[in-house]
């Protein structure tokens, strides 16, 4: 059973688990003009009822408990149709914890905690070459829509309508 804890983005546990998703992705990027490019997140985003932050609490390796992921929502501009837009930034989990259904909890959550806050559609972006995490999203029903932001480590945008599910 996943267990989520609000933190903080710049919390100790948040930024250890940040710079290891970005160190990750850094890694797999190519060098040069399309190297990946790290921004972390402003606090101010993540912070109720503008947005929240998830600390994943699971167990490391040797079985011990342990941070294992994270994730968070943030309120953006509103869509053409004036639709209440969060987006879903930074999702992670720990290689080891793949594959058990946890990134499919935490995506679940913070989709629940981002009706909570008033969100009619949530929206994300994210790298083609994150072929899991584009079937995870494809599982939980997101579709490819048009990019709504200028971030230059995307390729691929994808919605949901969240308050048609939350019906």
């Amino acid at each position: 059973m996943a267990v989520f804890r609000e933190s903080g983005v710049a919390d100790d546990a948040a930024l250890a688990l940040l710079t290891e998703y970005f160190s990750a992705r850094a890694e797999s990027f190519p060098a040069g003009p399309e190297a990946y490019r790290t921004v972390f997140p402003s606090p101010d985003d993540f912070v109720p009822p503008r947005g929240v932050f998830l600390i994943v609490e699971g167990e490391d390796l040797a079985g011990d408990a342990a941070d294992v992921g994270c994730g968070g929502i943030r309120r953006i501009a509103p869509s053409d149709t004036g639709a209440a837009r969060f987006e879903i930034k930074h999702l992670y989990v720990q290689p080891h914890t793949r594959g058990t259904g946890l990134g499919a909890a935490l995506l679940a959550e913070l989709e629940r905690r981002a009706v909570e806050l008033g969100a009619d559609e949530v929206v994300l972006d994210t790298n083609a070459s994150l072929e899991a995490a584009g079937r995870l999203y494809a599982r939980a029903g997101y579709r490819p829509i048009e990019p709504y932001n200028d971030n230059p480590n995307a390729t691929n945008w994808y919605g949901k309508d969240v308050q048609a599910e939350a019906q």
